[in-house]
């Protein structure tokens, strides 16, 4: 369920979103050498919402979800809490797209989608039984998708492998991807 005002908050993370990339010199640089067509904060500018009132307040959305998530996948932290470690922006022009990772030393990582045109690319993740040549039904897809949506918030635990096929639309995509990590 997306937050309470998203269609208000979307309007102001995708203008601040902006404003970050063209703020971001170190990201720019970056985005250039590794995120080609587009831009991501995620080698420079990491704590979003400790710059912004607006991603501090999808933060408080998000750690409520991930409490909700954690509970009902029977996790519970092996001492102290689980915390935000990093938050960032990606914004995919046509043809960008993030090839399979994983999140190494987190917990549960995610994104939140604010603006997803059509054609933009879905979020895919890999079924974990390939990477250890473990059988699985004939009849199953080894990938499965989501069209995500703005306003939606997609969670998952940070091993998983996951990518953003290419964005077939004029238009930019817009999403902020996070980090949990226990913290002692």
């Amino acid at each position: 369920m997306p937050p309470a005002g998203a269609g208000k908050l979307n309007s102001v993370l995708a203008r601040e979103a902006r404003a970050f990339r063209e703020l971001d010199p170190g990201g720019q640089s970056w985005s250039r050498q590794n995120y080609d067509a587009g831009y991501t904060s995620y080698g420079s500018i990491t704590d979003l919402p400790y710059r912004s009132p607006s991603f501090a307040r999808l933060k408080n959305f998000v750690d409520a979800e991930v409490r909700k998530y954690l509970k009902a996948l029977r996790i519970a932290p092996p001492s102290g809490k689980i915390e935000m470690s990093t938050c960032w922006v990606n914004i995919m022009g046509r043809h960008c797209h993030h090839s399979f990772h994983l999140h190494p030393l987190s917990v549960v990582s995610g994104t939140y989608y604010v603006e997803v045109p059509r054609g933009s690319g879905a979020f895919k993740i890999e079924d974990p039984r390939l990477s250890s040549f473990m059988g699985r039904p004939c009849s199953q897809n080894p990938f499965w998708t989501l069209e995500p949506r703005p306003g939606q918030l997609v969670l998952f635990e940070s091993w998983l492998r996951h990518e953003v096929p290419a964005n077939r639309s004029e238009r930019e995509r817009i999403s902020v991807s996070f980090n949990y990590d226990w913290i002692r």
